[in-house]
């Protein structure tokens, strides 16, 4: 523990904003230490936006997270395909992609360390081409060997990997097929999301309306680039935000959907060593059906 006695000049600032300052921590961590009651005024536990008056004792205690791993846990995930260079996963919804803070076990990466034993690349991201959101189900492909993970990450970057969505809308874009085309990066108000923001990188999604409802539509995606969110992003800046998005939508429990209504159904790529053409389809998950057939059927 460390104190600190709150100065004249202080007076006004928020508590988590003093406390990085004195310990040099991040503001993540200090508030992981804020959640714990470790960060104290006058010997209260405080929230993170307290604002410090002239003369409070400050008590903190800012420890470092413990380093992530990634280690194999016996999770079932569903193969669609598999031999000695790749293999490829219709991802369940509610699965996170590999290790992060928040999310340090359950993920699709120590689900297949367990099934393969080792993946090259990166220790926390090993095998990894290519990610989907936590709630977004549906197909991805995992390098089994570096000269996999290589040749699959070129042509990622050159956009040979081709990726269809599925996807519920609110409302029914007044186009039948249309290019989004909007940098993205992080959004400037809240850093949980993302934004078309100017200086973000370039994103370009496709979409052709599929079937349209009373109140909803049903469109299918084509990628040129992968930003995080990208769709979701793209299509509430249009106006029609993905079904249940509880980022850049709104969630309703009526759906029984873990998350968005999206689902990555087509996946395109030539073999990385044998460079035969493969092409993958998932139907989706019971619960994007359901949430369909709500939409279809609504008046």
């Amino acid at each position: 523990m460390s104190d600190h006695a709150v100065t004249p000049e202080e007076a006004g600032t928020r508590a988590d904003v003093i406390v990085a300052r004195l310990s040099g921590a991040t503001r993540s961590l200090v508030a992981d230490a804020v959640k714990r009651g470790n960060v104290r005024v006058n010997g209260v536990p405080v929230k993170a936006s307290h604002p410090l008056e002239s003369g409070d004792l400050l008590v903190y205690d800012v420890q470092p997270r413990e380093p992530l791993v990634a280690t194999p846990e016996a999770i079932e995930i569903p193969i669609v395909y598999e031999d000695d260079d790749i293999v490829v996963i219709d991802k369940p919804a509610g699965m996170v992609t590999h290790p992060a803070h928040g999310a340090t076990s359950g993920t699709v990466v120590n689900a297949l360390l367990a099934h393969i034993g080792t993946l090259p690349g990166d220790p926390l991201r090993p095998g990894l081409v290519h990610r989907l959101d936590r709630d977004t189900s549906g197909l991805m492909v995992v390098a089994k060997t570096a000269a996999a993970l290589s040749t699959l990450g070129i042509a990622m970057q050159a956009r040979r990997i081709k990726r269809e969505y599925l996807g519920l809308v609110h409302g029914v874009p007044e186009h039948a097929r249309g290019t989004i085309e909007g940098p993205i990066g992080r959004d400037p108000h809240n850093r949980l999301k993302y934004a078309i923001v100017a200086g973000g990188k370039p994103a370009i999604t496709h979409y052709e309306v599929r079937e349209i409802f009373p109140k909803a539509a049903e469109l299918v995606f084509r990628l040129e680039t992968g930003r995080t969110h990208q769709i979701r992003v793209h299509l509430a800046a249009m106006g029609h935000a993905i079904v249940n998005d509880p980022l850049y939508g709104r969630e309703e429990a009526r759906f029984g959907l873990a998350g968005q209504a999206l689902h990555a159904w087509k996946l395109a790529l030539d073999h990385p060593r044998t460079e035969r053409a493969l092409v993958f389809e998932a139907d989706p998950p019971p619960e994007y059906d359901h949430a369909r057939a709500l939409l279809a059927a609504r008046d």
